[in-house]
Formats: structure tokens, sequence, C-alpha cells
């Protein structure tokens, strides 16, 4: 946007040579920042062409039960005639399948045929057309997909080679760059929109590989599967979101990295399937609580609240309450970065990693793995006597209580469930303020394990004569398990429930 020519009139410009250089900059860093393009015209004509819009069909399920019988009736009587056209045309005929279209985009990427645009817009169908900029109607066959990053890829037979666009380098894009957005909004067809990169490394919480870039150029239904272009006409993101509570655009839209989506489509080409390394770790966020209590100053890394049985972690001898602050020399800054890092990693390839535990960092060894099409894990529970007394440790809130074949009945717990379980807790209290609540078990404190009320009160007891503010402990909850810290109080009083 350009700036009134008055305000450089007059003093004016010495005021603006002064903020530059407050800002560190040199009076030249203004003028040698690209302008707004006057207009987008000769871009928007060159990348048209290799913008195509998706519809995908699918059967609708079915609104009506089985049709009635026709009653039995003497052959040739007036009757039958009546009934059988009343079955066939009237209310009794069967409708013709019902269709359910979805409208979306894409793009080409190389002149054979393939067409990347985002698993959602074609998931499900049993027919899937892509229509040219020119018009042109194809049929489109499925490549692959990915439900993980919502990518697929296409392919169409055109008997000539297509215009294509190529990726550009998505780590480049700085916020506040020019983009363009391409597609099929709402679909009315190629349509051109522009705006800036409003941010990087946005997580939506879709899955573990969120690292969207957010833009302002107006998205709305239908954009999905577009390309978001640079100013050099290349790919630098898929588009793929909106943040919206009516539907149409507000100006924030979200894309798919180009640097995520490239070697995810190669492997839709090469497997059908995207093709990701694996560590079998589950892990979670280190807050300054956490922190404090591990003594991992300043707070980083990925806390592992979890390791799958048999994968490359307990291979390489990862426990629970590590906290992995590196990976393949890639540094881990936080639990969002830990998967994407993985996932690019060759499999089968060994890699070290750094952990903190103990107050110490030490560097593991791992052979990663590909990872698992999904995990499943299933628990019974068998049915038992009286429940065991209960310790109420009044410093955090709360009351524990072995494991009994009670409580596995009255919390739904497994067989082989260790740990202590949390039956009470003090509305007001520490732990209600973290969110535990009764069936919780408490697995380990400190980073050890525990499965008697007395061990928990020797880690605290521990705890405090180390002067820490908080403890640490690992709190499984059905099957899922996250580290939670606690603040300590100077004692903890211990009373028979």
């Amino acid at each position: 946007m350009r700036m009134p020519v008055r305000l450089f009139h007059s003093g004016a410009i010495g005021w603006v040579w002064l903020c530059l250089l407050l800002a560190g900059l040199s009076p030249g860093a203004l003028a040698a920042r690209p302008p707004a393009p006057p207009s987008f015209a000769d871009l928007a004509a060159k990348l048209l062409p290799a913008v195509v819009n998706v519809a995908s069909t699918e059967a609708a399920p079915p609104t009506q039960g089985p049709l009635p019988q026709l009653p039995r009736l003497p052959p040739g009587s007036p009757f039958e005639k009546f009934f059988h056209d009343f079955m066939n045309h009237g209310q009794g005929a069967p409708p013709p399948p019902e269709r359910l279209q979805s409208l979306g985009s894409g793009f080409i990427i190389d002149p054979s045929g393939l067409i990347a645009t985002n698993n959602h817009v074609i998931a499900g169908a049993q027919k899937i057309t892509v229509t040219l900029h020119d018009g042109t109607v194809l049929p489109a066959t499925l490549v692959g997909t990915d439900k993980r990053m919502d990518l697929a890829l296409l392919r169409v037979h055109a008997g000539g080679p297509l215009p294509a666009v190529a990726f550009g380098n998505s780590d480049a894009a700085r916020i506040g760059d020019w983009v363009l957005a391409i597609g099929n909004p709402f679909g009315l067809g190629g349509t051109v929109t522009a705006g800036i990169i409003s941010a990087r490394g946005r997580n939506l919480n879709e899955g573990p590989y969120d690292d969207f870039i957010q833009t302002d150029a107006p998205i709305n239904r239908g954009n999905s599967g577009g390309p978001l272009f640079n100013m050099e006409g290349q790919v630098v993101g898929i588009n793929t979101a909106i943040f919206s509570p009516s539907g149409g655009s507000i100006g924030i839209g979200f894309a798919i990295p180009s640097n995520l989506a490239k070697p995810v489509l190669a492997q839709l080409l090469k497997f059908g399937h995207a093709r990701r390394g694996w560590l079998g770790v589950r892990v979670q966020e280190v807050t300054p609580d956490i922190a404090a209590s591990l003594g991992l100053k300043p707070p980083s890394g990925a806390l592992v609240a979890g390791i799958e049985p048999g994968g490359p972690a307990e291979k390489a001898g990862l426990k629970t309450g590590d906290v992995i602050l590196g990976f393949n020399g890639h540094p881990v800054k936080d639990m969002h970065a830990l998967p994407l890092i993985v996932a690019e990693t060759a499999i089968g390839s060994t890699v070290p990693i750094e952990v903190w535990r103990g107050g110490h960092t030490r560097t593991l060894t791992a052979t990663v793995a590909e990872l698992p099409a999904s995990t499943e894990a299933a628990t019974t529970a068998p049915a038992p006597p009286a429940p065991p007394p209960e310790t109420a440790i009044s410093s955090l809130g709360l009351s524990l209580a072995p494991v009994s074949s009670a409580l596995r009945q009255k919390y739904h717990l497994g067989p082989k469930q260790k740990g202590v379980v949390v039956t009470a807790v003090r509305p007001g209290g520490p732990a209600a303020a973290r969110g535990l609540q009764p069936g919780d078990v408490v697995l380990e404190v400190q980073q050890q394990e525990v499965n008697t009320p007395a061990e928990v009160l020797d880690r605290l007891d521990a705890v405090r004569r180390e002067g820490r503010p908080s403890v640490l402990m690992l709190i499984q909850r059905g099957n899922a398990m996250n580290w939670v810290p606690l603040p300590l109080a100077a004692s903890g009083k211990v009373a028979p429930g």
C-alpha cells in the first residue's frame, strides 16, 4: 500500500529517517524493499491455465426402507396392471440414485497430467472429474492420498502436455510477502485473490504435522486444494482451511507449506501412500512448571509421555519422563517440532537423540522405522471385592489408593494396570486446578515408578528436600498419558481415608 506523498514533505522526511535509524535500518532499506505491484494481471494470466476445478461425486445414503411387495393378484386381473404401474411410476417407484458432489481446486504439477489437491476434496469419491481453465472436462484417476497431511494426487490424460507450475521454497517465504491464491470458490471457476503471508507455523490441532502458512488472501469454500503463489509464480502453499464463523472469508486462511507437501506428493506418486519416519513415542508440551520440576532451563523440547512397546524409542532406551531436546542434529524447540522432524527422517537410518534425564543431557541412538498405518490397544476389566483404604495427601488435594480389583471394575482399568489410583480430588485444590479427577492413575512421580501411596509420599519428601517448587507426575487417563506438574507446599499432611 502506497503512502500519500505529502507524508514525506517538509520535516516529515527527517522523522522517517530517524525512525529507520532507531530500528537499525539504513535510510535506503525502505527503498530496497519491493513495493506493492501495480497489477497482478500478467502473473495471473501466466498461472491461471495450470489451476483446475476438481469435482468428486459419491452415492448418497438411502433415505427410505425397502419397497412394499406387490400383492398377489389373479393373472390378467385389471388390478394387476394398476398395481404394477403404481409400483413403478407412482409413490412406490424407486427414486433415481442420488449423488453428492464436492467441488474443490487443484493444480497441475507435471505436464503429463499430475494434479495436486486436498484429500478432503476427493475423500469417498466414486467419480472424479477435472475441469481445465479452457473448459475441457477430463476424468481423473486417484494416484494416492495422505489423510494425515490432507493431500491427494490425481492423474488426467489430455492427449498432450498440459501447462504446469513449479513448487517454490516455502521456508524462504516471509511474513508480509505478497501471495496470490487461485481456485474455485463456491464452484464459480478460476478466481484470483491477493494478500500477504500473515503468519508462519500455525498449529490448528488437525494432526501431528500441522505447520500451516496463514494468509489474508481471500480463501473460501471451493478453494481447498488450490495453490498459493509467491510473486515469482511458484507454489509456496496448498490452500487447505479457513477460520470463519460464517463460512466465508474473513481474512484468515491456511495453506500447507510447499516444502512439506513436495516429498509427500512424490511418495504418493511412487507408493500410492506416504511413508514417514516413526520413533514410537507420545509427547507433550514442556511447560514452565514441568521444566522447573525437572531442573530444565529454559523450557524446551518434547516430554515423553508414552512409549510404544517394541518401537524404535523403546529399543533405543528412551523412557517416559525424558525430554527430547534434539533429533538427528535438529533442535526440538517444542512438542510440535518433533513429529515433523521424525517424519522427514529416512526410514532405516540410525540417528542420535539428545535427551534430558535426571538433570543431565545424554545422547541415545535410534533406528527410525516406518510409521504404522494404525496403532490399537484394548483393555478389559474383571470383577472383585471391597476397595482398600485411601491415603489423603492434603497438600496436593487428592486421595490415592493402590490398584485393586474393586478399583479396576469401578474405573474400567485393565488387568495389567500399574500405578496408584486417584480416588478423590478436593475442589479448589492443586490437583483439581491441574484437571486431575477420580479414576486417573499416577504411574510415575519425578520419573520414578510408583505402585503404592507410600511410594508417592516418599517421592514427595525427596522432591521437597531438593527444594523444587513442584513435583512431576505421569498421569494415565484411559489410554492417554500426560505429565502433570503439581505445586508443592512445605509439608504434606497424611490422613487415612
